[in-house]
């Protein structure tokens, strides 16, 4: 079995924080269907199978996914991703009483001030919340930034369903066969929202953590999501056209200045 190590402190919302909700592109209806079966992701576990360091694999993990979405890859490994949630919420390394995971907007807002550092460079993300209720949302931000960013509240059962098939099964809310089916009766986590068969509840995401995908269907999600935050990292831009461009990128890199004047 896998470990797995959870570490997604509760949602907050910071003054300013940027938002998706006016860009043009978060005005059109979602794909039906999201298949990216053809595509690895590239997902790796980057110390979070002993470490509550999920903000930063999760971080780590989008901007290797958009790389595979480009036919390339950002290289990244544990001690990058271990650096990173050091530097981005006071984890020291060797001491684990300091181990006390992460705030999704407090993890973003440094990475786009202060940045992500890998060999190959520094990356400075744009990012924005949506409504984590919004599946419109979810979808279009999964089909347009390569992936959406996650804070779950996960129940034991869930976890418990996965030990039990090694993450070879469909999370669903009511999986109380496994135990207590309240959410965050376990702890929060942040993962990814990668691809999916449909937009009904009974339909199925795919989910990146880690270092593999989880099955999910969206009725668990919504039942189990506490935020959602897309991301864009203006040094993997595609030629594809995935990321906003022209209003949307103009209008997100605008709100992400604003906030960090607000925070700076």
């Amino acid at each position: 079995m896998t470990g797995r190590a959870l570490g997604c402190l509760p949602a907050k919302v910071l003054p300013r924080q940027p938002r998706l909700e006016g860009l043009r592109m978060m005005a059109r209806p979602a794909p039906t269907v999201l298949d990216r079966s053809h595509v690895d992701p590239g997902a790796l576990m980057l110390g979070n199978d002993t470490l509550g360091d999920c903000t930063a694999a999760g971080l780590l993990n989008h901007m290797r996914a958009v790389a595979a979405l480009g036919g390339w890859q950002v290289q990244a490994d544990t001690d990058d991703a271990i650096r990173f949630y050091a530097e981005s919420t006071g984890y020291r390394p060797g001491q684990p009483a300091t181990d006390q995971g992460g705030v999704e907007a407090d993890v973003l807002a440094y990475a786009a001030r202060i940045g992500v550092q890998l060999e190959s460079g520094d990356y400075f993300p744009l990012w924005g919340s949506a409504d984590p209720q919004d599946r419109n949302a979810l979808a279009l931000v999964m089909a347009g930034m390569g992936a959406v960013y996650l804070g779950v509240q996960l129940a034991q059962s869930d976890m418990n369903q996965i030990e039990a098939t090694n993450g070879a099964c469909v999370l669903e809310p009511d999986n109380g066969a496994y135990g207590d089916t309240t959410p965050r009766s376990a702890g929060g986590h942040c993962l990814l929202g990668w691809s999916y068969t449909g937009l009904a509840d009974t339909d199925t995401l795919d989910l990146l953590t880690w270092g593999t995908v989880q099955r999910a269907t969206w009725g668990w999600l919504k039942s189990r999501i506490m935020e959602a935050h897309g991301i864009v990292w203006p040094q993997l831009t595609l030629a594809s056209g995935f990321y906003p461009t022209g209003p949307d990128l103009d209008a997100l890199r605008a709100q992400n200045m604003a906030f960090l004047n607000t925070v700076g």
